[in-house]
């Protein structure tokens, strides 16, 4: 077998090294592509219930201009400084993120639905200094900000950009009949503030200069994962590692992706380096249409998206194209103009893409990576040869190695852990050169942690996770920390979580428990991580033993928790 069988699965015309990045940094490539596109619709914000609102791509440009200056001159934040973003998908998270990044600050994609408790560290972690963030969170601020160093609080409305009528009437509903806005008890400046201030202080001749000493490699975004130790981290994201995903991205759907053409929607959230790198940066660099809708729960959120506009790609997550395909409006009318759709974040069952072919008469194509590499390592091409049950072949410019416990390459078809190799791999984790140390091996190979194989095609098919975390619907969790929540409550000896099929997200948390407290119920294990816990981390089962398998170190075996409990024989009489 060559070094790299998968360059001949690759579609014609694809080359298997990208060329040298052509932008000088990030915020470079939104200023080429906002000049070339300018009138063209950039993102269109649409709310289930049909109102609307847009921005072309001068108007972001200018707008995230305007943020930039309030950065740079209101607030007087230095080049490298962190800003956290605590935003759903909706207009003023692009006008921020890209603000950011014009002022050569660094980016903090925070969850907006964690808990105060996550918050804090991740804010006090990266050093974040100014914090965006929707006005529907406010109440989390109080007991957050005095645990980090966050100097001011933007607060936006999910109708930033709206018309002043639509504006009026969402916002009426949301505080006054959903009271689902909070009184902001902490001092902040409102989004449009902001924007004003940024205006007024504008400067044509001081813009280039935010980013004039920003280089390539150095870090664009703190994108935060977690670990096979359970503390969060932030991944270095640099300014060449996503300019370099998105041009191979690019490489490998240049066939299929008309530039300045394109209608992507986008209900994937952009805190998640998903969305971020293929629906914000891939196809804002190709000129395209973003439709984004805040939040794909219920999935009849959709249902207005879908309908209104000529969608031709889509991404997901397998429990997204699943509950598309359960909903009678899709199925009785399935998109006409949809040419593709690309899914990540979990294993896509081969039944759902199959069904997702013959709903929409389009594929469904499956990749894999990593928040470490920015994401994409791997992808079935399109157009090209799809293996069921397989991530595909890696990317250009992307080399992967399975390898045995030994560091040594394991043969075809044999499980190896999966190292990979390219301009998409972090320089390493924020401040943690321990942690760094470990998944990053000689001659920058990231050990992925995944168990792979990988057949004469090249294609790679996932065996199992050397690590113990549970993917819920695309999203990490990691036992020690819903363990070490676990572990608060009184009534608990020991814990071990580990992760169970579910067929709505994939996997599920589960707990298995020794009581301290003979009193202690499933209900009281639930209740008390939701204090703590984002919803996806709770676990949906709880079991109750009377002893945990431990090595002989007293180390709880997950593997062994993973197996099924077998009665013990009755005694012979």
């Amino acid at each position: 077998m060559s070094d790299r069988p998968w360059i001949q699965h690759y579609v014609q015309g694809t080359r298997p090294e990208i060329p040298p990045i052509q932008y000088k940094h990030l915020p470079d490539m939104f200023r080429h592509v906002a000049t070339r596109y300018a009138t063209r619709t950039a993102f269109t914000q649409c709310m289930p219930n049909g109102m609307d609102a847009s921005l072309s791509y001068a108007e972001n440009d200018r707008l995230s201009d305007a943020f930039a200056a309030y950065l740079r001159e209101t607030l007087k934040l230095a080049p490298g400084d962190r800003v956290a973003v605590q935003l759903p998908n909706c207009l003023a998270y692009p006008i921020a993120a890209f603000g950011i990044l014009k002022a050569g600050c660094v980016l903090v994609n925070t969850n907006p639905l964690y808990t105060a408790s996550e918050m804090a560290h991740q804010f006090a972690d990266s050093g974040a200094r100014v914090l965006v963030i929707l006005d529907m969170f406010a109440d989390r601020l109080p007991a957050v900000l005095p645990r980090t160093k966050i100097e001011t609080v933007v607060l936006a409305s999910i109708v930033e950009r709206f018309s002043p009528l639509r504006a009026m009437l969402v916002k009426t509903v949301l505080k006054y009949v959903k009271k689902q806005v909070p009184k902001a008890t902490v001092p902040h400046t409102a989004f449009a503030a902001a924007l004003k201030q940024g205006e007024a202080a504008l400067s044509a001749a001081k813009l280039p200069g935010y980013v004039a000493g920003v280089e390539l490699d150095e870090v664009a975004a703190l994108q935060y994962t977690g670990g096979t130790t359970g503390v969060s981290k932030g991944a270095m994201l640099t300014h060449r590692n996503l300019l370099a995903n998105t041009m191979q991205l690019e490489e490998v759907s240049q066939h299929f992706l008309r530039t300045g053409e394109e209608t992507v929607l986008t209900a994937l959230p952009f805190y998640h380096i998903f969305a971020f790198t293929v629906n914000l940066l891939l196809f804002y660099s190709a000129g395209a249409h973003d439709v984004m809708v805040p939040s794909p729960r219920p999935v009849s959120n959709l249902k207005t998206a879908w309908a209104k506009y000529p969608i031709s790609w889509f991404t997901g997550v397998n429990t997204l194209f699943n509950g598309l395909l359960n909903e009678p409006w899709f199925r009785e009318s399935p998109p006409r103009n949809l040419v593709s759709s690309l899914a990540g974040g979990m294993a896509l069952h081969s039944s759902v893409a199959a069904r997702w072919k013959e709903v929409t008469g389009t594929p469904v194509v499956e990749g894999y990576g990593l928040t470490e590499t920015s994401p994409v390592v791997t992808f079935n091409p399109i157009g090209g040869m799809v293996k069921d049950g397989t991530i595909g072949i890696p990317l250009p410019s992307t080399e992967v190695m399975l390898a045995d416990d030994a560091g040594n390459a394991v043969g075809v078809d044999q499980p190896g852990e999966l190292l990979v190799r390219g301009p998409q791999v972090m320089p390493g984790y924020w401040q943690r050169p321990d942690e760094t140390a470990k998944v990053l091996g000689a001659h920058g190979w990231l050990h992925t942690g995944d168990v792979a194989a990988m057949d004469d095609d090249g294609y790679v098919r996932i065996v199992d996770r050397k690590k113990d975390m549970v993917l819920v619907s695309g999203f990490n969790v990691y036992p020690n920390e819903v363990e070490g929540v676990i572990a608060l409550l009184e009534g608990v000896a020991e814990v071990g979580v580990i992760g169970v099929p579910d067929e709505r997200t994939g996997e599920a948390v589960k707990a298995v428990i020794v009581k301290k407290d003979a009193a202690l119920t499933a209900e009281d294990v639930i209740r008390h991580c939701r204090e703590h816990l984002t919803s996806y981390k709770i676990p949906k089962q709880v079991e109750f033993r009377d002893e945990l398998p431990k090595t002989n170190v007293g180390k709880i075996l997950r593997k062994d928790l993973r197996a099924p409990v077998v009665p013990a024989a009755p005694a012979a009489v």
